[in-house]
């Protein structure tokens, strides 16, 4: 295993200075139209709006003093590009991010917001990996990758450690899988913890990568996805990231964008709280009954809350 429980408890302490302890809420209602006892680790309400923060400083606030002169290069979709912008705005570093033309508005403006430089891409038909190389051999900056690196899976399970901490025991925990480093890193501090914990990664159905990836017993890639989900287009698991969650035993189930759009508009009319589609499909697949009907309690990490009002706004 690449990272261990202690790697994600030291991580917990490293990233005090920028990743907020988050709550957890519950909620009646959820509950009686779930039919499971759930405990929400509300990521949207996150520095930054969403989890990704936990990763980015863990491993920028583990840099040399060195190395920060030249920069970080990071790719994302949105989240990830200003969680590294934050991190890098704290230590002062300059931080160059690789993002889709496509990506949502509000995600662009929060990640100029922090002061990086964005190169944007075609999705479609360039490679933001082939990108942040050419920037990084150019310039000697430290690629930030979003899931496929030890210090990110550690940064990002301090957030089931929190939830762990925080709630009663639990018969699940249920996390986004994008490129997977969220659920690697919380499941491996939620198996020290409870053994017995049962863990469930969420996908879109159409981007179903790690689903197809763990039927076939080796990473599998998919065509560019279409989903609401910008945050979980991944066409493969990463390749630290999809032995984790073999050895740990995860299953993935699917919700659709139909379905997605339901949980984002359930919690923010019951619960009054943003979540974005991609932080969301946790609560999707409890609200739609894909969890086995044994599960009676479970955790759901709501994974961000940068969602483009115009784009809610045609939803309601």
């Amino acid at each position: 295993m690449p990272i261990t429980p202690a790697d994600i408890r030291s991580a917990a302490a490293r990233i005090r200075p920028l990743a907020k302890r988050t709550p957890v809420l519950t909620s009646a209602e959820f509950d009686a139209e779930s039919g499971v006892r759930v405990c929400f680790k509300c990521e949207n309400l996150q520095t930054g709006g969403a989890f990704k923060i936990r990763g980015a400083s863990n491993l920028i606030l583990s840099l040399l003093p060195a190395d920060l002169p030249r920069g970080v290069v990071a790719f994302s979709s949105g989240n990830h590009a200003i969680a590294v912008a934050t991190a890098a705005r704290h230590t002062g570093t300059a931080a160059t991010i690789v993002m889709p033309a496509d990506a949502p508005r509000s995600k662009l403006d929060a990640t100029r917001a922090q002061g990086a430089r964005i190169v944007l891409y075609d999705r479609f038909h360039e490679s933001r990996e082939a990108i942040a190389a050419r920037i990084r051999e150019e310039s000697g900056a430290t690629l930030t990758p979003p899931f496929d690196h030890p210090l990110i899976i550690a940064g990002q399970g301090t957030a089931a450690l929190e939830l762990l901490e925080d709630a009663t025991p639990l018969d699940a925990l249920v996390a986004p899988v994008g490129g997977g480093g969220l659920l690697s890193g919380c499941g491996t501090i939620a198996r020290e913890i409870y053994p017995s914990i049962r863990l469930f990664g969420v996908e879109p159905a159409g981007a179903d990568d790690t689903f197809l990836s763990l039927a076939a017993g080796e990473r599998r890639s998919i065509p560019l996805p279409d989903t609401i989900a910008d945050g979980l287009r991944a066409t493969q698991p990463g390749e630290l990231t999809f032995p984790i969650l073999r050895q740990l035993g995860v299953q993935v189930v699917l919700v659709s964008d139909d379905e997605i759009r339901a949980a984002v508009l359930f919690l923010l009319k019951r619960l009054k709280i943003l979540v974005e589609p991609s932080g969301a499909v946790g609560a999707a697949a409890l609200l739609f009954h894909k969890l086995p009907p044994e599960i009676r309690t479970a955790g759901v990490i709501l994974s961000g809350g940068n969602l483009d009002l115009d784009q809610l706004a045609g939803w309601l």
